[in-house]
């Protein structure tokens, strides 16, 4: 697996990297403003947007003193495809398992 993957999954372990991901969905945030959501300081909530961004799922752009925080859709393909090998598998499964019982009801 390389790092990209990796990183992408260590940042959507965390509960609090989804709800930021899951507001990133609606509008580009800046620290402060992803900071006034939890009950955590900025430094903590700047470690978070790091993390993401070193997954890939971010985008992080400078305006000048701020720094603008955005969703990054393309970060996501590392991990629907990592997840689309278990999906083939299963889907190879059921298929087995619905003609055995297809040809176990004939």
């Amino acid at each position: 697996m390389t790092d990209q993957p990796q990183n992408a999954f260590r940042a959507l372990a965390d509960p609090t990297r989804r709800d930021i991901l899951r507001m990133l969905t609606t509008q580009d945030m800046t620290i402060a403003q992803v900071s006034d959501r939890f009950d955590m300081t900025r430094a903590a909530v700047k470690k978070h947007l790091t993390v993401l961004s070193d997954g890939g799922l971010i985008t992080v752009e400078a305006r000048g003193r701020e720094r603008i925080n955005r969703l990054d859709p393309t970060g996501f393909a590392p991990v629907l495809s990592w997840l689309e090998f278990f999906d083939r598998f299963w889907d190879g499964h059921l298929d087995a398992l619905k003609s055995a019982i297809e040809k176990d009801m004939q």
